[in-house]
């Protein structure tokens, strides 16, 4: 029996226009560090009383050179991703995403030199000069360095550009309901069902009548997301459906409780008070 994802794209497959802004950037800092290296190629140089060319092999080599390695890390850019998303860093079990990241960085160094060397071959040959495709891999220890600064500055950056889009993204269209993975097994959990959201970590746990389930997300993501299907903040770590209110108590302190049509009773902050009221008015 199969099952056609009931979710928004956002939610099955991820933020892509995000992971697409995120890999364009990075090749356009890609190119920055192109252009430098032939400017300062042409600047020293001249310096030096030298002058080249443009079509020299002073200006063309470092061209070909820089433009291999960053054609091969935008290429493997999304593979890194992917596996970021899937094995993102947290607090809690470091070892564990530490280990899948150190294998991965590995990896991502020796196909991105090996790569990078055949590109830089196949460019020489079409230049009219030879260069060894195997001959980065004799420099592999210096390209290792950088290559793992790389790959540690996405799996740390990756990751923040994520919240800082959901955190500014505009709500969507309502979603139908959410996708909540536990290894090979998925469960789709309708919005209609949801009563509450709490956050619990690394993850957030989605409240129904009747059960409660682990889902890894941000609360600030599934405030996005659960937006536009009624669902407002009453706490930092707590959404409720606006349909499951059934009474809010406000404290004098400012505070509430609200009394959900299930019978649970939830602690609200002043803070996001105003909300709460103008929502269920």
């Amino acid at each position: 029996m199969t099952h056609a994802s009931p979710s928004r794209g956002g939610e099955a497959g991820g933020d892509r226009q995000g992971d697409a802004l995120f890999i364009g950037l990075f090749a356009l800092f890609c190119a920055g560090v192109i252009a430098v290296d032939i400017f300062s190629v042409l600047h020293d140089r001249a310096e030096a009383g030298a002058p080249v060319s443009w079509w020299e092999p002073a200006v063309w080599e470092p061209a070909v050179w820089e433009t291999s390695s960053g054609l091969v890390m935008v290429a493997l850019l999304p593979a890194v991703l992917w596996l970021v998303r899937r094995a993102p860093p947290r607090l809690s079990g470091p070892f564990g995403w530490i280990a899948v990241h150190l294998g991965a960085a590995l990896a991502f160094s020796l196909v991105h030199v090996v790569a990078m060397g055949l590109l830089r071959s196949a460019a020489y040959v079409l230049l009219g000069a030879v260069y060894d495709p195997l001959g980065p891999l004799g420099d592999w220890p210096y390209e290792l360095r950088k290559d793992l600064l790389v790959y540690a500055g996405t799996v740390a950056g990756y990751p923040i550009w994520r919240e800082v889009r959901a955190r500014h993204a505009p709500p969507s269209d309502t979603l139908a309901a959410i996708e909540v993975r536990d290894g090979a097994r998925r469960r789709f959990v309708p919005v209609a069902d949801l009563l509450w959201v709490e956050a619990a970590g690394n993850y957030v746990q989605l409240r129904t009548a009747g059960a409660t389930i682990l889902h890894r997300a941000s609360l600030t993501a599934m405030e996005r997301r659960l937006a536009a299907d009624g669902f407002v903040r009453i706490h930092r770590s707590r959404l409720v459906s606006r349909a499951a209110i059934a009474e809010v108590d406000t404290k004098p302190s400012g505070d509430f409780a609200v009394r959900l049509t299930s019978g649970e009773t939830l602690s609200g902050s002043r803070r996001f008070r105003a909300g709460v009221l103008s929502s269920a008015a």
